[in-house]
């Protein structure tokens, strides 16, 4: 069963990623334990449930522990185990520190006993800075605004997804320097967050939507393949057929602007290490509307690779800064192919056409 408890009927005054989060406090047992309410989203072909959903739910856990007048300003997140969207999670809080100005938290997402997910936030009294401040941030590069008509939207998650996305073309994409480059997209929740969510509801959708499109930046900007069996390969040896692996390689093309890739290595199945989330400004934003995010790669090397992202209002306040680290498993492409589930792949497949279609 996906849920500790049966799941409710959706509330229809909150916006589906708000659905997508809830959890249950589980305050009879602990009243520091929490699990998801609604089964959690596993991607085609991933190896577990999508890491957002947990470190949304993570953060969801830990504000409910802290009073409203703290905002969570950091938080460092560890993927430990892959996460099974057929068994439910359980949020364990672990309340670290109680100060006057900083509180602290420590949240573990357990399934059967083992830590899958480990993460530990940091919350500041608001107004604690002071009066006079020191600030500067990276201004928001000039990009073309979102367009509002349907037809131009992405669903990462597919069309009865919980958020939406507008891609932009990365800059500096024939350059053969991939620490120059940067992926851009607009994101934002679908439909309008309730009120009742508050500001909470708001962080817990740009966590949630934070880990879409970033864990590839280091393939991108490299213009690795993924998902691909290799074009000449003794057939014996490809654990998925033909057609569908030319399927994908055509889909990633178009997502590319590249016609051929022949010439384009391949790389296996990439893996989130860890996440570290900055909150610049956690009450000056909403997640319903649209946000800019820029990604890039400064670094890659012994077999993992460091991305970065800024995620600006559409006025270009800067909201947020997002760290990755992400493993990059050659290994998983042996004697020329690729071993993995042919279902999957086709799940794959299809979510990739659907998001095609929109563009």
């Amino acid at each position: 069963m996906a849920t500790l408890i049966r799941p409710p009927p959706l509330d229809p005054a909150k916006s589906s990623i708000e659905g997508v989060l809830e959890l249950f406090h589980l305050s009879d047992i602990d009243p520091n334990l929490f699990t998801n309410k609604q089964p959690l989203w596993h991607p085609p072909g991933a190896r577990g449930v999508y890491g957002g959903a947990v470190i949304a739910q993570c953060l969801s856990a830990a504000m409910r522990t802290v009073p409203d007048n703290f905002n969570v300003h950091s938080m460092h997140c560890y993927f430990v185990l892959n996460g099974n969207s057929e068994i439910p999670i359980i949020y364990h809080v672990e309340r670290v520190r109680e100060g006057k100005s900083f509180c602290t938290r420590t949240v573990q997402a357990r399934q059967r006993g083992q830590v899958i997910f480990t993460t530990t936030m940091s919350f500041m009294r608001e107004g604690s800075g002071g009066k006079e401040l020191v600030e500067h941030a990276v201004e928001m590069s000039d990009v073309p605004q979102p367009v509002e008509e349907d037809g131009n939207h992405r669903y990462p998650q597919g069309i009865e997804g919980p958020f939406q996305s507008q891609r932009i073309d990365i800059t500096n994409h024939r350059s053969q320097y991939p620490h120059l480059k940067k992926t851009r997209q607009w994101i934002k929740a679908r439909g309008k967050i309730s009120e009742s969510g508050g500001h909470a509801a708001h962080l817990e959708a740009l966590a949630y939507m934070s880990d879409s499109y970033f864990i590839g930046t280091v393939a991108r900007v490299h213009r690795l393949w993924r998902h691909s069996a290799a074009r000449n390969a003794d057939k014996s040896k490809v654990k998925i057929d033909e057609d569908l692996a030319k399927q994908i390689r055509e889909l990633e093309a178009q997502e590319v602007n590249q016609k051929s890739a022949e010439s384009r290595p391949e790389i296996g199945m990439m893996v989130s290490l860890d996440h570290t989330i900055y909150f610049h400004a956690p009450r000056d934003f909403r997640a319903d509307e649209w946000l800019f995010t820029e990604m890039s790669s400064p670094w890659a090397g012994d077999g993992r690779g460091l991305v970065f992202q800024h995620i600006y209002t559409r006025e270009g306040k800067l909201v947020a800064t997002c760290v990755q680290e992400v493993s990059l498993p050659w290994a998983l492409l042996q004697d020329g192919c690729i071993s993995c589930d042919t279902k999957k792949v086709q799940g794959v497949v299809r979510l990739r056409q659907q998001e095609q279609s929109k563009l």
